[in-house]
């Protein structure tokens, strides 16, 4: 009896319970009426929550007062109602959530007044939903998303590039990867440590690692294609691209996409190679009841490399190699003797290839977003993260043939250098905004460091012959960037149709270091001081690292190679600790005349502590005819400052040109063989840019034109190479020059100088139609950049390399510049949402370009080609969703190159001029959890 009373308690009390409840409940829908599985539902400030079923619906127990509910979903517009339920009230609240990535989507960037939708804003800014394209996309890093999504934007992975290898050159409109600004949540970002010298697009430029942000971070990206220098400071010449954070809480999303390249041309003995994982991982917690949060996403990526050389035709073996001829008269000779030589070894010419593909890649990265609210107007925030990336890509193939490199003891048939690298990245910002009185204020600290770390392996240092080791220490470089930001701005509904103020100041430090490497990865062992004669007349040499004197060499009588072959580390003379500040105040802006009529003005003065100052204006306008056309303009100036790599870099490189390998030396503009040449201390670069376009929405079409002129002065420039003479008829310059060489183990010299002036003007175009179809829904979006940068008026040479402007700027160079990136993009993809399956399909041409080499004969032109994307999505059940697919789908690879740029076999694809790469299908399977 005692136990039917205790149940029949305990069952009132619930039944009390229960029927003084509160709740909430509704449907989940998309603009096409479709019930969304799985959104997410939450209160605002409250850890309750929960995800909508099969047919959309999803109800909430809630306390009774008031509430914020949130509804998001990716891939979608989150929304928020306010509401109030009374004790035992049940509220019915349907949410329908628009698609992102449309041209509605409100954007911050480009203006410091309100969001306004993209097809409203003065300028023109592209909207990257990340979450949604990496669904289906089959690309994980976020250079090659940007790459096949954005086609103003520009990537490639590079091949024996050294450090390029590992940290991919991008890029906006053709123009330098040093020409574009990133803000993370609209903060400045550090660039890497890294300067581009070795074979590749953005030649003599530092850009932003945008691959050491994992994708699981981010929430949205907004590029900005129009100069905006005035408004953001340094560098926005080409634009700017803002990577906002996520913030999503009380929701764990991961993903884990596996595959690898199954191609037609993949390395010999092999069907799939190029293996690749990553793994993200998205949390996020509220904090207080305010509204606070801090969001939490880490990635684990692993790449293996790929090679698409097929075999060596070059001289493997010569008669120097074949120690029974070193008796013979009148022998060696340097004869060729490779096929005899392979045969009597048991090798064949693909045992010497080098390794030309993309290169292998571990590591991983953890980032948080996150606010507290502080009182009623003000808010704490901070954000950041580190990544760390071990890479590793090889050096082209010593053979033996090769006397002064190679060592036949050591390594009797050769060996393939590889060069190491470990990338550390870490970045934090914190700051606090809110309201004094009627002004928005934001105080923000942010700071970024970026090191790279050299090690080459699998090699030697010739000069020290047998006691070599097989491995090196080279150094690397550091980069510290701290910026201090104070923002202020104030809008006044009452003067005209709104006015709104901004202005604010800026602090920013920055330092630059090279750290030099272990002495044998540096040194010439052979090298000599002649510090007389004896009674006899001979020489009295000394050893030393800094003689004029060789005193070890080959069988063939060549001098041997000092230093880690593949990758010279950096010696004393090249370790660097610089440090610059620059200070900053701007002032915006935007006047709304009438609903239709707005204006946007600004204005930047920055001074840098070692090069100067400058002023920088930009004025935008939009004129809004109906509610179907709007047109808008820009007009602007810019600037870039010389960044702190580009003053104080220098180091000794194996670089491939016109067919031959040259030990490159780079040198500072304060050098003594600067000084020489007669080669200038760098400038900023300065630019004028002008914009035009309009936006036009109807119905299911929206549809944004913009063309745009970019005029660029004392644009900086890696300069061509220079040599020396040694012979006793050269001039007493020239023998100088080839001394100074010899001591840097070089044999040509570089520098950076402001050297051209350019012209870039194009035109971008977005189309873009949403349909329901049957019971699903379809999306597809056209969009192209037509781009073209030509050089303006002569070299700008010294008076001393007059007649040399063709080494100053080379015909590489000004291809490079020109055409050895796509000029043309065009982008068609297609989406398509029915039930639990979502299609997806893009086609991305890639224009025609040009191989980068001085050899006029040899400046290939490689046709356009379209490379097709597929994927399918099935949401297996509620919180888990399957997704296979391909790149590349056709396997689709550029133009072969001539026999001219083929270097004996190596590179069947061009390496200078690259489209979208040469590694074929990519096969993919991607397994999604949102919980």
């Amino acid at each position: 009896m005692k136990k039917v009373y205790v149940v029949l308690v305990l069952w009132l009390s619930l039944w009390q319970l229960s029927a003084h409840a509160q709740t909430i409940s509704g449907i989940i829908r998309d603009q096409a009426a479709q019930p969304l599985i799985g959104a997410t539902v939450a209160l605002r400030g409250q850890t309750a929550g929960t995800t909508t079923d099969v047919d959309g619906h999803y109800t909430l127990n809630v306390k009774p007062g008031a509430v914020t509910v949130i509804a998001s979903y990716i891939g979608y517009q989150t929304i928020q109602k306010d509401t109030t339920l009374a004790e035992g009230q049940n509220l019915a609240l349907d949410f329908t959530l628009n698609a992102l990535g449309n041209l509605n989507e409100v954007v911050v960037l480009g203006s410091r007044g309100r969001p306004r939708s993209q097809m409203n804003t003065p300028v023109p800014v592209d909207v990257v939903d990340l979450k949604k394209i990496a669904q289906s996309g089959p690309q994980v890093t976020l250079n090659q998303i940007l790459n096949y999504v954005a086609p103003s934007f520009n990537a490639s992975i590079q091949t024996i590039s050294d450090g390029t290898d590992h940290i991919d050159p991008a890029s906006l409109r053709g123009l330098g990867p040093d020409q574009v600004l990133v803000l993370i949540n609209g903060k400045r970002r550090h660039t890497t440590s890294l300067i581009n010298i070795n074979g590749s697009f953005g030649k003599g430029s530092v850009g932003t690692d945008l691959n050491a942000i994992p994708t699981a971070a981010i929430k949205r990206i907004e590029i900005l294609r129009d100069g905006a220098s005035a408004q953001y400071g340094s560098d926005a010449i080409a634009g700017v691209i803002n990577i906002i954070l996520d913030d999503q809480v009380n929701k764990l999303s991961a993903n884990v996409t596996t595959g690898g390249y199954d191609s037609r041309h993949t390395e010999a003995g092999k069907t799939f190679d190029g293996g690749q994982v990553q793994a993200n991982l998205n949390y996020g917690l509220p904090l207080g009841k305010k509204g606070g949060f801090v969001n939490m996403a880490g990635s684990y990526d692993q790449r293996a490399y790929t090679n698409r050389m097929r075999e060596f035709t070059g001289t493997i073996f010569t008669d120097y190699n074949d120690p029974s001829l070193a008796t013979v008269p009148g022998s060696p000779t340097g004869k060729d003797i490779t096929d005899a030589e392979l045969a009597k070894r048991g090798l064949n010419r693909s045992d010497f290839n080098s390794r030309v593909g993309q290169s292998a890649n571990r590591g991983g990265s953890l980032f948080f977003n996150s606010s507290v609210p502080v009182g009623d107007s003000a808010e704490v925030y901070a954000f950041g993260g580190l990544n760390y990336r071990h890479g590793e890509s090889a050096a082209f193939y010593r053979v033996p043939s090769q006397l002064t490199q190679t060592n036949a003891t050591v390594y009797p048939n050769g060996f393939l250098p590889i060069i190491a690298t470990d990338n550390h990245d870490q970045s934090i910002a914190a700051g606090i905004r809110g309201h004094l009185g009627a002004w928005k204020v934001d105080l923000s600290n942010t700071f970024g460091q970026n090191t790279l770390d050299f090690h080459t392996i699998n090699t030697l240092n010739a000069s020290q012959q047998t006691a070599s080791a097989t491995s090196f220490t080279d150094g690397g470089y550091v980069f510290k960037q701290n910026t201090t930001n104070l923002d202020l701005s104030r809008y006044y509904n009452h003067i005209l149709s709104g006015l709104n103020l901004a202005f604010g100041a800026e602090h920013r430090y920055e330092n630059y270091q090279i750290i030099a490497g272990e002495p044998a990865s540096y040194t010439n062992y052979g090298n000599a001081l002649n510090v007389g004669t004896d009674a006899t007349g001979k020489a009295i040499l000394v050893p030393n690292p800094q003689g004029n004197v060789s005193t070890l060499f080959a069988a063939n009588g060549s001098a041997l190679a000092g230093g880690a072959q593949g990758f010279p580390g950096f010696s004393p003379d090249n370790a660097v600790n610089a440090s610059r500040t620059s200070v900053a105040a701007y002032g915006d802006a935007e006047i709304n005349f009438t609903k239709q009529f707005l204006i946007d003005g600004a204005l930047r003065f920055e001074n840098y502590s070692d090069f100067g100052s400058t002023l920088n204006w930009k004025v935008a306008s939009r004129y809004k005819f109906s509610d179907y056309f709007v047109l808008r303009g820009a007009a602007s100036t810019g600037f870039r400052a010389p960044s702190l790599q580009q003053r104080y870099f220098s180091a000794t490189s194996t670089i491939f040109s016109n067919g031959q390998f040259v030990e490159s030396g780079t040198f500072r503009n304060d050098s003594r063989i600067a000084e020489l040449l007669g080669i200038p201390k760098l400038k900023q670069e300065t630019s004028h840019n002008y914009s035009l376009g309009f936006t036009s929405n109807v119905g299911d079409f929206k549809l944004t034109v913009d063309g745009y002129l970019i005029d660029i002065n004392n644009r900086i420039i890696y300069t061509g190479q220079f040599t020396g003479n040694s012979s006793s008829t050269a001039s007493t310059q020239d023998q100088e020059i080839a001394n100074i060489l010899r001591l840097a183990n070089a044999t040509t010299a570089r520098f950076f100088a402001n050297a051209i002036d350019t012209r870039t003007r194009g035109i971008d175009a977005v189309l873009t139609y949403s349909h329901r179809i049957a019971t699903g829904s379809l999306r597809a979006d056209l969009s192209g950049t037509f781009a073209k940068t030509d050089l303006r008026g002569n070299v700008h040479t010294s008076a001393l390399l007059a007649g040399k402007e063709s080494t100053y700027f080379d015909d590489a160079s000004r291809i490079y510049l020109e055409s050895a990136v796509p000029q043309t993009k065009v982008n068609l993809s297609l989406n398509y949402g029915i039930n639990k399956w979502n299609f997806f399909a893009r086609g991305v041409y890639f224009g025609k370009v040009t191989e980068a080499t001085n050899v006029v004969s040899a400046q290939d032109v490689y046709h356009g080609k379209v490379v097709t994307d597929v994927s399918a999505s099935y949401r297996v059940v509620k919180n888990l969703n399957l997704t296979v697919g391909a790149n590349n789908l056709f396997d689709i690879y550029p133009d072969n190159t001539s026999a001219a740029n083929q270097s004996s076999g190596r590179f069947l694809w061009s390496r200078t001029a690259q489209q979208f790469g040469f590694n074929g299908r990519f096969l993919f399977t991607r397994l999604s959890l949102d919980f």
